[in-house]
């Protein structure tokens, strides 16, 4: 099938449109129309060859569209259905099996290799091969071949531009609160960033029940929006003062929980200590490769505190995709307020406007 796609020649390069030709699905896939994609930090990440995501290659991993055509084996949609993708899965290792496929065995080769397990790709430009299956699905495109695990029906009623970036970020921020560190009601939260991810953290420590949420970022407005959003104290790192001094200026011993999506290592050093009595420090954030954290073991040790990794929010997307969709009908999870929508041929200003911070989450619209 004939399509246009955002490709990446050369890492650190730029991704620019071109016709390609998408294949048919084979057992296991789905064809989708991809109405809308969202923009993620992971997607930066790989362009910049931090991940080793082959080239030419086309990215994208919040992808929404319409099923066109399914493959052998697939059930679950069919031609016709509205569907949200995210990250792919074995569907068999013993994390699968489990119901927990955000720490599949095979996690890394599925989503990072930009390949069929076999080392078929589903995307050509030219006759010549262009890597594909990023996330199971490689979304900057017009229509993707995505793996049939990672695809789940949404209701036709709502825009996919919306629930496009669903399945990873808002996924993750919203997971790593309720699935992975599952904050209990009346606790004290810090998340450190207020982008999507981090946001998205805040409102769902607002389902939660916590009864502190604390903020914090450099940008006044986005901390104006996590005010808007369920933070109740919003802190202004200055440099001068050590995240457990902000803690305890806005009236607290320390904090239960800590969701850090920046990155940061020396901030996160700092921020352990702010951690209360079986604290739980959850890392969000996509960490530069080699980087260690420096933390006193025998505080961790006497006051049972954890550091816990967060992978897509811990979640099993065919069963949370349709909870974030319920918390959102009901006004609890307006996601909306961070986006801002952009026609696909206007993809390079997109990502700039969401590198630079301008814009919390630029979601990709194909006309």
């Amino acid at each position: 099938m004939a399509a246009k796609a955002a490709v990446l020649r050369q890492h650190q390069g730029a991704m620019k449109i071109e016709p390609v030709e998408i294949s048919s699905p084979g057992p296991g896939e789905v064809l989708v129309k991809i109405k809308a994609c969202g923009i993620c930090h992971t997607d930066m990440v790989m362009r910049d060859g931090l991940l080793p995501v082959p080239t030419p290659v086309v990215l994208g991993h919040e992808g929404a569209g319409e099923v066109v055509e399914v493959g052998d084996g697939v059930t679950h949609v069919c031609p016709g259905d509205h569907v949200v993708m995210s990250f792919a899965s074995c569907g068999g290792c013993p994390s699968c099996v489990e119901h927990d496929p955000a720490y599949c065995h095979q996690f890394f080769p599925l989503n990072f290799f930009a390949v069929r397990p076999d080392g078929t790709t589903a995307i050509t430009a030219g006759g010549e091969p262009v890597h594909s299956h990023v996330f199971g699905q490689s979304s900057f495109a017009t229509y993707a071949v995505a793996s049939g695990t990672n695809v789940v029906k949404v209701p036709a009623d709502l825009p996919l531009e919306v629930l496009a970036p669903l399945g990873c970020g808002i996924q993750t921020g919203v997971g790593a609160v309720l699935n992975s560190l599952d904050v209990r009601a009346g606790s004290s939260v810090l998340v450190m960033g207020t982008g999507a991810v981090g946001m998205s953290a805040i409102m769902a420590a607002r389902i939660a029940g916590a009864a502190r949420i604390l903020a914090m970022d450099l940008s006044a407005d986005r901390l104006a929006l996590a005010s808007e959003l369920g933070a109740t104290d919003i802190l202004h790192p200055d440099g001068k003062k050590a995240v457990l001094e902000l803690v305890q200026g806005a009236g607290l011993e320390g904090v239960d929980y800590i969701v850090d999506t920046t990155g940061v290592p020396p901030l996160l050093a700092q921020a352990v200590p702010a951690l209360n009595i079986r604290g739980v420090l959850g890392l969000v954030a996509a960490y530069p490769p080699g980087e260690k954290l420096d933390v006193e073991m025998a505080f961790m040790m006497s006051g049972g505190r954890r550091i816990q990794g967060v992978v897509e929010g811990s979640s099993d997307p065919q069963d949370f995709i349709p909870k974030l969709i319920a918390w959102y009908r009901s006004g609890l999870l307006p996601i909306d307020r961070m986006m801002k929508f952009y026609d696909f041929a206007d993809i390079s200003t997109a990502i700039e406007d969401g590198e630079s911070g301008k814009v919390i989450k630029p979601v990709l619209v194909m006309s």
